[in-house]
C-alpha cells in the first residue's frame, strides 16, 4: 500500500517508517496516496485529516488529544474511513479490556498513567479511554518525566484488597503490530472515524 507518513521524523515515525517499508508499504506523499498515518501533534491532526479526506485517502491516527467528534463528522461529510487508537500495543488495550472487566466487580478505581516529558496531552489518551471503558469517573494521575516511554496502572481497591493492571511500553516497536492490523483493516471500516484497537481484534 501507499502510505504518507505524517511525523516521520517524530519517536514513534522513526520506528514507524522502516516497519512499514519491512511489511511492503511504500512511503509516498499525499498526492499519491493510498492510506494516511498520523503521529504529530494535536494541533496538526484535523489539519492533516482534511487533506487527506479532500483526497478521498483513508486515515490512520495515532495522535492523541485532537477533536475526535471533528474529525468524525469531517469524515462522515466525504465518505471515508479514519481510525484512531489512543494506544496503539496490543497490551494496552488487553490492559483496557481487562479494567472494564475489573470494573463490574470492584467499583473504586484510580488511573496513573506515565509519559516522556515530551507528551503534549494530559491525562494522555489511553488513560482518558479506560476511565470511559470502566465508568464512575475515575481520577487519572499523570506524570510526565525523561526516561518513560508510555506506562499505566488501573488500580482497583476493595475491602482488605488491592487488584493492580499494570502495563508497560519500553520501545515505541510496540506500536507497530497495533499501526499494521489498523492499515490491513482500513478499507474495511464504515465512513467516519472508528475509535480503538479493540474494534479490530
Amino acid at each position: 500500500m501507499r502510505v504518507v507518513l505524517n511525523g516521520r521524523g517524530g519517536k514513534v515515525g522513526r520506528v514507524l517508517a522502516p516497519a512499514l517499508e519491512a511489511e511492503g508499504h511504500r512511503l509516498v506523499e499525499l498526492e499519491a496516496a493510498e492510506a494516511m498515518v498520523d503521529f504529530t501533534v494535536p494541533q496538526a491532526v484535523e489539519p492533516n485529516v482534511v487533506a487527506a479526506l479532500e483526497r478521498g485517502i483513508p486515515c490512520v491516527i495515532g495522535t492523541t488529544g485532537f477533536d475526535q467528534a471533528r474529525v468524525d463528522e469531517l469524515a462522515r461529510g466525504r465518505g471515508v474511513a479514519c481510525f484512531h487508537a489512543p494506544n496503539f500495543a496490543l497490551g494496552a488495550v488487553l490492559m483496557m479490556r481487562f479494567a472494564q472487566e475489573a470494573a463490574e466487580h470492584l467499583s473504586r478505581a484510580e488511573i496513573v498513567e506515565l509519559h516522556n516529558e515530551a507528551k503534549k496531552d494530559a491525562p494522555s489518551g489511553t488513560a482518558r479511554a479506560t476511565a470511559e471503558l470502566i465508568g464512575g469517573n475515575p481520577a487519572i494521575h499523570s506524570v510526565r518525566l525523561p526516561g518513560l516511554v508510555a506506562h499505566q496502572e488501573v488500580l482497583f481497591g476493595g475491602d482488605g484488597q488491592l487488584l493492580t493492571l499494570r502495563h508497560d511500553t519500553f520501545s515505541r516497536e510496540a506500536f507497530v503490530p497495533g499501526v499494521l492490523l489498523a492499515l490491513d483493516k482500513l478499507a474495511t471500516l464504515p465512513p467516519g472515524l472508528t475509535v480503538g484497537l479493540d474494534a479490530l481484534l
